[in-house]
């Protein structure tokens, strides 16, 4: 078994959001963005649409954070159906702007179009996009000047600014992998390549993410891997999220969602169970919980509140008792 990597002593917590499609969406937007900063997270990540759709959108948002607070953001980038002198071009965009945290993906095939179909392009996998954006950022800034203690107005050269690059890691398989051990050779390829952190597929039961996470280890795998979570706070949400990720439908929560009747009914049952999850995702040794928010604040804060990441109830006054209940 490979040795254990070093985890930063207290588990980190870190949202997603995904560009606004309006105006009146992205005021709503910006409002999340400054609640979640106001929780520190180690990171905030924006999606990035199919083929680019909202690389406009995208950028925008990042640069807001990166411009008005003090939490990394991280963009998404995929690669399928680009050559290398495209995808090189908006490595390059998003890195002269400042942003320096990346989400590797491959990408889903465009509309239309089958895995059977040649639609990849010039890069073939994540792993290849972690590759290429390591080599942007090398040779874009190779080195850098630093003060040397003691010697004032003396300079030394320095290794230029690092890049942390995420890829995304399948607790209960790739909807493409043939087998279990597919998946982990696949993940750690994409560490071997220069991924130092991986975020899991939404999953819906703690052991599926724990399991995982061992064979993972046992395989050789030594970044740290964040379990994504989602209040899921609705029947009609469960079920367009089983839709978009193939992932088993989880009796238990549809269930509880069923019989809890009216929306804030629902609400409340969505919480719990991410608090519940959570909690033992935690309680077994997971380094952290990695939140999509659907852009709302609210219960993202609260499940946060509920596993004790969030410690300073005063400070978020729009947290209702009610939420964790």
């Amino acid at each position: 078994m490979s040795e254990r990597p070093h985890f930063p002593a207290r588990p980190t917590f870190s949202f997603e959001l995904y560009p606004p499609r309006s105006g009146d969406a992205e005021a709503a937007l910006y409002a999340s963005i400054a609640e979640l900063v106001a929780a520190s997270p180690e990171f905030i990540s924006v999606t990035y649409g199919a083929s680019g759709s909202t690389r406009g959108l995208s950028l925008a948002v990042l640069t807001h954070m990166l411009s008005t607070t003090s939490v990394k953001p991280m963009a998404h980038l995929t690669c399928v159906g680009s050559s290398y002198a495209e995808a090189s071009g908006l490595i390059r965009e998003f890195l002269d702007a400042g942003i320096t945290s990346f989400l590797a993906l491959r990408g889903d095939p465009p509309a239309g179009s089958t895995e059977d179909d040649d639609f990849l392009g010039d890069l073939g996998s994540a792993g290849e996009l972690v590759q290429l954006i390591h080599r942007v950022q090398k040779e874009r800034e190779p080195f850098r000047f630093g003060d040397v203690p003691g010697f004032p107005g003396a300079k030394r050269v320095e290794s230029g600014e690092k890049v942390t690059i995420a890829v995304a890691a399948f607790p209960n398989g790739h909807p493409r992998s043939r087998s279990v051990e597919q998946d982990l050779d696949t993940l750690l390829a994409k560490e071997a390549a220069g991924a130092n952190l991986a975020i899991t597929q939404l999953f819906f039961h703690a052991d599926e993410y724990l399991s995982f996470v061992e064979r993972a280890r046992e395989a050789g795998v030594t970044m740290r891997i964040l379990p994504g979570i989602m209040p899921v706070l609705s029947i009609r949400r469960l079920e367009r999220i089983i839709e978009l990720t193939g992932e088993e439908t989880p009796v238990d929560l549809h269930r509880a969602l069923e019989s809890a009747g009216d929306e804030e009914a629902q609400r409340r049952v969505g919480i719990a169970h991410a608090i519940e999850l959570g909690t033992s995702l935690l309680d077994g040794g997971a380094p952290g919980l990695h939140l999509y928010t659907f852009n709302q604040h609210s219960a993202p804060l609260a499940v946060l509140r509920g596993v004790g990441l969030l410690d300073d109830a005063a400070r978020y006054p729009s947290l209702e008792e009610s939420d964790i209940a």
